[in-house]
This record gives C-alpha cells, sequence and structure tokens, in this order.
C-alpha cells in the first residue's frame, strides 16, 4: 500500500557529478534503516520494455518546470540503477541550471543486508547525516525504486517502526527549511506486478503512467486552481453504494494541489511537494472531525489482496478496521506496531489528472485519476498540515460521490468541477 508516510529511509551511496567518487558513504534521505530499491533489472517484477518516454526531456521538466531550480541551489537525487539514465540526465540538468547535485543510489540487495546484518539497535540511531544534509538541501528528487513486490514483508515491524521514528525530525527538519520535494513514481512505477494488480497488460500500464506523468502542466495547474475554488466550504461528504457514509468539516485553509510544480506561492503556503503523475487536489479535516466510514473495495499489502477494508471513524479518529483477503492481517498488523498519531483523519484527497485511465474492470484505486476519492490518516504534512505521525493507513475508491455544502465536487467518480 503507497502512503504518503516516510516509514522507510534510505542508505544510499553518494555520486557527485561534480567531482569523482571517492568511496561509498552512508547518507540517508531521512532516517537509518534503507528503502527498498532495485539492484539490477534482472530483479523479478522488473519492467520488460523500455521506458516509453523522452528520459532527456523528462529531467528537464522535473529540474526546471517541477523544482524550479535556480541558480546556487542544493539538490538531493536519489533512485535505483534501473534508472540510472533518468538520474544522470537530472543530475546535468540541475548543473546546466547552476545548482549543485548529490546524487545517491540505492538497491534491494542494500535494504536486506541492512536487516539481515546490522544490529537492531541501531536502527534508532540519531540521523545526523539526514539532519545535516535536511539543513543545507533546497530541493529532493527522487525516482520510486521499488522493484521486488512485498520485498521487505519479513522484517519485523518494530524495525519498521524504529526507523521511521528517527527519521521523524528529519522531516521536519525538512518542512521547517521549506525543502521542496518532487517524486517520480506516486505508487504507481510501472512493474508487471503492478500491472497485475491493475489487471492491465504491463505496456499499456507503463504507457498510462508516462502518459500520466507527461500531462501537460500548464493545463493541469488550471484544473488544479479550478478544483482549489471548489475544494472551499464546511461541510465534506463522501457517499458510494458499497456502505461509503463520511461527513466530516474541513479546514479553511486552501486546498493542497499537486499540478506537477512546486510554485513560489507553493512555497508559502507550505504545499513543498509534488508526486508525478501528478493531479491531486487534497483538503484536511479540522480536528476531532470525522464520523462514518470509507471502504475500500481492493488493495494490497506487502504483496496480499484485501478487499473491503473499511476504516471505521467517530470524532475525527479511526476507531476500528475489517477486511477480508490475505492481506489484512499484515496491514492491521502493521497499523497496530505505530505510535500515537496514526488514527486521526489527516486528509480527503481527489484525483484531478484525466491522462490516468485505468482498466474498466479494476477496482484498484490510486491516487491522481480523475474523480478518484482518497482518504488516509495519520500524516497530512505533505499537504500543508501539522499532522506528523510516522504511520497510518489509506486507500482510495473509484466511484464515490463528494460533495461540499451540497454542492456536488465528484458525482459517481465523475470529476464534476
Amino acid at each position: 500500500m503507497k502512503m504518503k508516510i516516510a516509514t522507510l529511509f534510505a542508505v544510499t551511496f553518494a555520486v557527485s557529478a561534480c567531482a569523482p567518487q571517492t568511496g561509498s558513504n552512508s547518507v540517508p534521505s531521512n532516517g537509518n534503516a534503507p528503502v527498498a530499491s532495485n539492484a539490477s533489472n534482472s530483479t523479478p517484477g522488473a519492467a520488460k520494455a523500455a521506458v516509453p518516454t523522452d528520459l532527456q526531456d523528462l529531467a528537464r521538466r522535473i529540474v526546471t518546470q517541477s523544482a524550479g531550480v535556480k541558480e546556487g541551489e542544493i539538490v538531493h537525487i536519489s533512485g535505483g540503477v534501473r534508472d540510472m539514465e533518468l538520474l544522470e540526465n537530472i543530475d546535468i540538468e540541475v548543473e546546466k541550471a547552476g545548482g549543485h547535485s548529490l546524487l545517491t543510489v540505492g538497491s534491494e540487495r542494500m535494504a536486506k543486508k541492512y536487516y539481515a546484518e546490522v544490529p537492531e539497535r541501531y536502527d534508532n540511531k540519531e540521523p545526523k547525516l539526514g539532519m545535516a544534509l535536511a539543513k543545507v538541501v533546497n530541493v529532493a528528487i527522487s525516482v520510486d525504486t521499488t522493484e521486488t513486490e512485498g520485498l521487505l514483508a519479513d522484517v519485523p515491524k518494530a524495525r519498521i517502526v524504529a526507523g521511521a521514528k528517527a527519521g521523524q525530525p528529519v522531516a521536519t527538519e525538512r518542512i521547517k527549511n521549506k525543502v521542496r520535494s518532487v517524486e517520480v513514481g506516486n505508487g504507481l512505477y510501472p512493474t508487471e506486478w503492478r500491472a497485475k494488480q491493475f489487471e492491465m497488460p504491463f505496456d499499456a500500464f507503463a504507457k498510462m503512467f508516462w502518459e500520466g506523468v507527461n500531462i501537460d502542466y500548464t493545463t493541469l495547474q488550471t484544473t488544479g486552481e479550478t478544483a482549489r475554488a471548489a475544494l472551499v466550504g464546511k461541510e465534506l461528504e463522501i457517499t458510494h453504494p458499497n456502505g461509503t457514509s463520511l461527513k466530516m468539516t474541513i479546514d479553511s485553509r486552501p486546498a493542497y494541489i499537486s499540478d506537477g510544480i512546486i510554485s513560489a506561492e507553493d512555497v508559502q503556503k507550505g504545499n513543498l511537494s509534488v508526486f508525478l503523475p501528478a493531479g491531486e487536489a487534497a483538503v484536511i479535516p479540522v480536528a476531532n472531525s470525522g464520523d462514518g466510514k470509507f471502504v475500500i473495495e481492493k488493495n494490497f499489502f506487502e504483496g496480499k489482496e484485501i478487499t473491503n477494508l473499511t476504516l471505521n471513524f467517530a470524532g475525527g479518529k479511526l476507531t476500528s478496521m475489517t477486511g477480508e483477503g490475505p492481506g489484512f492481517a499484515a496491514l492491521k498488523a502493521n497499523y497496530d506496531a505505530f505510535p500515537q498519531g496514526k488514527d486521526i483523519l489527516a486528509f480527503v484527497d481527489i484525483g484531478i489528472n484525466s491522462n490516468m485511465k485505468l482498466a474498466p474492470s479494476t477496482k484498484l484505486g490510486n491516487w491522481v485519476s480523475a474523480g478518484m476519492v482518497s482518504v488516509g490518516t495519520g500524516n497530512n504534512t505533505w499537504a500543508g498540515g501539522t499532522a506528523n505521525a510516522v504511520g497510518g493507513v489509506d486507500g482510495h475508491l473509484a466511484g464515490a460521490t463528494v460533495k461540499i455544502d451540497g454542492r456536488v465536487i465528484v458525482e459517481n467518480g465523475v470529476l464534476k468541477i
């Protein structure tokens, strides 16, 4: 399950574009434990075809348009071996813009070896390097490195939680210093197992992904501003024929819009992140507001399917959850392992990207398809909120209806703004 919550942190190799490599260094981007990333294209679930997009043009747009890198800024670029061409292109585009680039690369092998060989007592050590980077980096650009489905499923949940808690001060420091963040993937980076989950042939799924990434951001900005104007009001209600019925009072702050570009206005509002493919409009519930249930018809956790995941809310907090399928017990155990704050109803997110068209048969959702509705608990700092829990649960629902003060925003899964 993709969550906009930092629960795993990278141990990577530093490779500077403007100086020769002098050796490997542990460079955690947030905390101590490594993220899962691929070591080679032979990794199970790896893409079976060349990336169907112009990687040079994509790198240019990420650096100059999405991140808006300026002369003199320090940019941390991270990803895996699979995407070295894109990462190298981003690195050079940063240098062309007059910036200073730090490229770090991770691997799945390193992630597995960390938990197999590094003593557990080091999971929660002070993230000195992560904190140092958070104080000097202006922009962070990352490319999703996930290749193997459920790679760390056998890692004790306590170790995952320890790494997440250790990295929390780094995430806070990055927000304090207004570090802009661009992430390529958004839970949709093409792999064969993801395509299978979405009930699409791999080539069609990859095509959809890159068309979503390559949507015209100027047009998406216009859609985003329309969404921002529409998502104003007091009471928000979500309903669906599957039994979903959730009401809440929403915060008066302007909606978070992920339109592929971090503008100066976004930075002023505390909206420091974009996720590509972009196309999201999120609102934050008022504290202690939110009653009812949200039913996620299909999801996966650590590679195992979950159906009818039902999140029950009262007074703005998740009071219980139920679900079916082999993945539910593991999801529940993972949720239970995290500390307080994980139960706060943190956001409602609506997809606004018309290029992201899923197979009609799938019930598995995503963040950005136009009319998709997502609900999550725990953390909303990515949307400009103040809830900074290190755990939570979220999910997506197609076909829902959303109203604000009686005005229809989404009707049976169709965006109406």
